[in-house]
């Protein structure tokens, strides 16, 4: 059984494996990306921040995937970004990458963001398409001082 829950410093590990995983797995560990970025070891103590919250998903016990949102610095006001939403392959196609990302627009909604933006690769075609249906748009440029300059793909959606 699947169980969402907000992150705990035990998780570090687990997410930082299964982060680095996946870009492996698409071919996108390069510099300029979550991969390459420190703190993905630690990202327990990166969502304490003001603004943030991260939740992990688990099932049986194991850690299969996560997703959260964060004000990175030089967005927008009132933006907050999509950030390391990642699901293990073994556990894609049974709607939860929607159950999270519906659970992060909602929230946002709810603690006063107006807009959510994020940046990815068009490697990531399946996580692309889900933003397009839940009504993300492409814009021409990053926003913000995320340090991800490998992404070249950005979006944004106005909650």
């Amino acid at each position: 059984m699947y169980k969402v829950r907000p992150i705990e410093l035990q998780d570090n590990f687990a997410l930082a494996q299964l982060i680095r995983s996946v870009f492996i797995e698409f071919e996108i560990d390069k510099p300029g990306t979550v991969f390459t970025d420190p703190s993905t070891d630690n990202l327990y103590q990166l969502f304490l921040t003001k603004g943030a919250n991260y939740y992990v998903v688990t099932y049986e016990n194991e850690v299969v995937g996560g997703c959260g949102y964060f004000p990175t610095d030089g967005l927008p006001p009132f933006y907050a970004e999509l950030v390391k939403f990642y699901i293990s392959p073994a556990h894609r196609s049974n709607g939860l990458g929607h159950l999270l990302l519906e659970k992060i627009i909602e929230e946002t909604r709810v603690v006063g963001y107006q807009y959510l933006y994020l940046e990815t690769f068009p490697e990531l075609s399946r996580a692309l398409s889900i933003y397009l249906r839940k009504g993300f748009v492409h814009i021409d440029s990053p926003l913000g001082h995320s340090g991800h300059f490998a992404c070249t793909v950005w979006m944004k959606k106005k909650l």
